[in-house]
Parts: C-alpha cells; sequence; structure tokens
C-alpha cells in the first residue's frame, strides 16, 4: 500500500485521480478474468496467465498496462489522438460491439452487414470505427455523461418494422429457454397488446416518436417514416439505427444495463456534474417533463438524455439477458420490474407504451399506461444518442 501511495504521490495531483482510475481498472480486469496480482509484473508468468484470453481481451488488458506505465514515466496521461484507441479506452468499444453484432446476425437481424427497413430500404449497421470517430468527435461534452456511467454500448435496428422485431425477440427468447432450462419455458414467449401488430407502419400510424408532450400537441412528434427520411436527407452517421449509450450498474464488476431504482433508493454518480438517479414511482409526464426541462441545459445533469422506445428495450433486454443471465426490468431489491417508454407514444389510444421483464407464466411483455398514472415498481430509464 505505501509502494501504491508513494508511486501516486509522485504523480502532479491533478493527475492523480487518473491513476486510481487506471490502477481500479486493472485491478477489476485482473480480478475478473483470474489473473494474479503478482504476474503483472513477471512477463514469462503474465503470457502463461493469460494465454487462454481472447484477442480483444490481451489488447484491452495490454493497453492499461501501457497507459499506466506511460503514467509513471512521464508524470502525466497518454494523449489519445486515435479515435479506435480513445473508444476502447473509455468504453471498451470492441468488446461490446462484436458481442452485440454478432448477437445480431444469430438471431437474424443483421443479414450481411444490413438490416431492411420498414420503408423497403438497406441500413448497413454502423461500423466500429464509425461509432469510435463518433464517440472521439464529442469526447469533450460526452465526458460528464461517461462520468455518471454511460458506458454501454446499445445498437437499436430502428428502421425495422416492430412486428419484425417483436417476431424476432420471440424467438430469441423460446430459443434462450432451451438451452437454459431454468429460463420460464413459455410458447408465449412475448405477450403485447393487440395495437402494437402493425403500430409504427404508414404515413399515419398509431405509435409515433419523440413526443413534445403527453399527450402530444398537433405535429410535436415523428412518425418512424420521418425519422428515417430526415436521418437520410441529413446525412446522419448511422441511418436507420439507434445508436445509444446507458448506464452500466454502479457495481463495475456487473454486467447488463443498470436497473431502475425503487423510489428512495436510487443513488447519485458522477463528479463533475452530480447526477442523481431517476427512480420509479413517477408518472410518464412527470418523466417527459424533466427531460423536456434539462436535456438542453449544459449544467444539467440530464442533458442530451432522452426516452426510451420499445425497439429500444427490446434490444436492451436481448443484450441485457444474453450478458448476465437475467432477464431486464425483473423486480429484484431496488429495482423496478415496469419501465416507461417515453421515447414513443400511442396516439389514438393516449397511452405510453411500457415494457415488463418478467411477467409470469410469461418472460416478458409490450404494455401500455395512462400518462397521468404512477405506480411503485415503474419506473422510466433514460438513453443517451450518440
Amino acid at each position: 500500500m505505501d509502494s501504491v501511495s508513494s508511486a501516486r504521490d509522485s504523480l502532479p495531483e491533478q493527475y492523480r485521480a487518473h491513476f486510481e482510475t487506471l490502477r481500479q481498472e486493472i485491478i477489476n480486469f485482473t480480478e475478473v478474468h483470474g489473473i494474479s496480482r503478482e504476474s503483472l509484473g513477471k512477463p514469462d508468468l503474465l503470457r502463461e496467465v493469460t494465454g487462454k484470453l481472447s484477442i480483444p481481451y490481451l489488447e484491452r488488458l495490454a493497453l492499461l498496462l501501457e497507459r499506466f506505465e506511460y503514467l509513471l514515466k512521464h508524470k502525466e496521461p497518454k494523449e489519445i489522438t486515435d479515435p479506435l484507441e480513445y473508444a476502447e479506452e473509455f468504453y471498451h468499444l470492441r468488446e461490446q460491439y462484436n458481442f452485440q453484432v454478432e448477437l445480431l446476425e444469430q438471431v437474424g437481424i443483421l443479414k450481411e452487414g444490413s438490416i431492411l427497413g420498414i420503408d423497403s430500404n438497406i441500413y448497413p449497421i454502423p461500423t466500429l470505427e464509425q461509432i469510435a470517430m463518433r464517440l472521439f468527435e464529442h469526447r469533450e461534452k460526452l465526458s460528464i455523461k461517461h462520468d455518471q456511467g454511460f458506458t454501454k454500448l446499445l445498437l437499436v435496428p430502428f428502421g425495422m418494422s416492430l412486428d419484425s422485431l417483436q417476431e424476432t425477440f420471440k424467438q430469441f427468447l423460446l430459443d434462450y429457454a432451451k438451452k437454459h432450462p431454468d429460463f420460464p419455458q413459455n410458447k408465449n414467449s412475448l405477450l403485447a397488446e393487440h395495437f402494437y401488430v402493425g403500430a409504427d407502419a404508414g404515413g399515419n400510424p398509431r405509435l409515433v416518436y419523440n413526443p413534445g408532450s403527453f399527450p402530444p400537441k398537433y405535429r410535436h412528434y415523428q412518425t418512424k417514416e420521418q425519422i428515417l427520411d430526415g436521418q437520410l436527407a441529413f446525412l446522419c452517421f448511422a441511418p436507420g439505427w439507434r445508436v445509444l449509450l446507458l448506464q452500466s450498474p454502479a457495481d463495475v464488476k456487473k454486467d447488463g444495463f443498470a436497473s431502475i431504482p425503487l423510489e428512495h433508493l436510487g443513488t447519485t454518480r458522477g463528479s463533475k456534474i452530480l447526477r442523481p438517479d431517476v427512480e420509479a414511482h413517477k408518472t410518464a409526464d412527470d418523466y417527459l417533463h424533466l427531460l423536456l426541462k434539462n436535456q438542453d441545459r449544459p449544467d444539467s445533469p440530464y442533458e442530451g438524455e432522452s426516452g426510451m422506445t420499445p425497439e429500444d428495450w427490446i434490444l436492451a433486454y436481448m443484450i441485457h439477458l444474453s450478458e448476465t443471465g437475467e432477464p431486464l426490468d425483473r423486480f429484484e431489491k431496488g429495482g423496478a420490474d415496469k419501465s416507461i417508454l417515453i421515447g414513443a407514444y400511442f396516439l389514438f389510444k393516449d397511452v405510453v407504451p411500457t415494457a415488463f421483464g418478467a411477467v409470469s407464466p410469461e418472460v416478458a411483455q409490450l404494455g401500455f399506461l395512462d400518462y397521468r398514472s404512477k405506480h411503485d415498481f415503474t419506473g422510466s430509464r433514460f438513453v443517451l444518442e450518440v
């Protein structure tokens, strides 16, 4: 401990926090992968114990050790000028990206690197390099959100029809249950209200996005077709897709996405701008008001954040289950079991879409809620679009 303190104290004060961050990341990595700390200082032993690691994990460890050594030697952090190196350093992007691309291919969403949009257009998945460049270009602004825990990537094939995505989700749940006997098995693996069918299709759909209020005023929302047209018209870097960052669990050793805390059980994350958790037991109207009031304020802890859509939640569930073996938004100590998806709205029902993580005996359910209703175990998860 004395040697650690001595090494830290030898650095200029402004870099000591960076020292602790790098050191803790190395410790976490070694614990997760069963690498003894003593092997870090012995090249032969390190090669032996890391021999079974995949190439992305080896690259990650090498990068951490290189940056730590540079900090100790030069008394300042190594400046990052390469977008891929930056994205790997702060987001472990390659590992997250490869995992999600592989899953999208396995379930049949991604075919030859693309999806078929609801508008019959072909939308290629954004590349690792494109996302890394995006993160790098916006690193100054994103640093505050990173500090608040927004480090989990989510690739959403938003341009697909919701019908197709639901069918894929159902099959994913059935296939997962076959491979995992302890997981609930039911042919009705996903229940969805009847008005979800074809909800996002056409120029006058039932389901709209980015509502400006509940209920939305005339044209203060967008249809899926309008969003896709806008992405193409304004040369969006990832047309047909939503590339999101979600909060990781506060416990850095846990995979998956952070749960929605129950009322009075949330914490505060971040050091540059403190961000209190958005807790359960509020109305959809409350959550939307909180977002709209704060999303354009640079001093706000919720700057730049937005609400989830049904498409976002389905992909988040699939990723979370694949990483953790647990359903997303399944009731557990301190977590809500229903998510209000305030990034969308059913116009002709005047309700907000919701999602249940685990509804016995079914596994998951897409439902709805009056925007003025609130319940103890119902909350909303905010996301950050890259």
